[in-house]
């Protein structure tokens, strides 16, 4: 981004807070404490419903291949910038490479109950410094669509980055034109901040970009509505929810 220096302000100048200098002349943000945010490691976080675990081809890849494919499941792969695959020997052969990266960190959400992988994750766009990351390249297969596991992950990745490793701002970032994920960031505690138009082509075709976030002085009351959401109260015996995520934060 182009930046002009203010009238009668010598640009390169440095903000000191002394009366008579650049700081009283213009307007600038707030000052931040502290250093830059820990980047993310290929670390295990334990919920009750799911875990969220480094991805591992030889472990995770037949499940969620399982769990990807068929009839009827193409769907889940229409707005992420991979395709489906051929056959589990190519998936598993993309999720190996794509697992040895730091940037996006991948992590299969791996279900509690039966130790399968039922979807993936990735922490991306890593910026330690301006204390940025986001969560995406997000996949529930059916088995984990509309669970308490579903939110859980997202509860898990959440907590990690804001209270581990220090991040002051979490970003969800969608195709406009995917409205459950758009639902979902607002379910889920994300303010809508706007649309990057003509932001990136995916597989040939032009993506207009939604972007989400959910800030470091937000965190405490999503926190807690994600807290009492999950806890076991919330849920009556056939396991449906009492209360809505949205309306449990809503009261806080």
């Amino acid at each position: 981004m182009s930046e002009q220096a203010a009238p009668g302000i010598r640009s390169g100048a440095v903000p000191g807070g002394v009366p008579g200098t650049i700081h009283d002349a213009v307007p600038l943000g707030a000052p931040v404490e502290g250093g830059p945010a820990r980047r993310p490691a290929p670390v295990t976080l334990r919920g009750r419903h799911v875990a969220i675990v480094p991805f591992d081809a030889e472990k995770h890849a037949a499940s969620l291949y399982a769990l990807s494919h068929g009839p009827e499941k193409e769907a889940l792969w229409a707005y992420l910038s991979a395709a489906p695959f051929p056959d589990e020997a190519a998936f598993a052969r993309f999720y190996a490479e794509a697992a040895t990266k730091a940037d996006p960190l991948l992590f299969a959400i791996v279900e509690a109950a039966s130790g399968r992988a039922v979807g993936h994750a990735t922490y991306m766009r890593i910026e330690p410094a301006h204390r940025v990351i986001e969560v995406g390249n997000i996949l529930h297969t059916p088995a984990l669509q509309r669970t308490p596991g579903a939110t859980e992950a997202m509860y898990l990745m959440a907590r990690h980055a804001f209270e581990d490793l220090g991040y002051r701002r979490y970003e969800w970032k969608c195709n406009a034109l995917n409205a459950p994920s758009r639902r979902t960031a607002e379910r889920l505690g994300f303010t809508y901040e706007g649309l990057f138009r003509q932001h990136m082509i995916i597989k040939g075709l032009s993506r207009d970009t939604a972007w989400y976030a959910l800030l470091d002085h937000e965190w405490p009351k999503a926190k807690a509505a994600f807290e009492a959401w999950l806890d076991p109260a919330n849920f009556d015996a056939e396991g449906r929810q009492t209360q809505r995520l949205e309306d449990i934060r809503a009261a806080l």
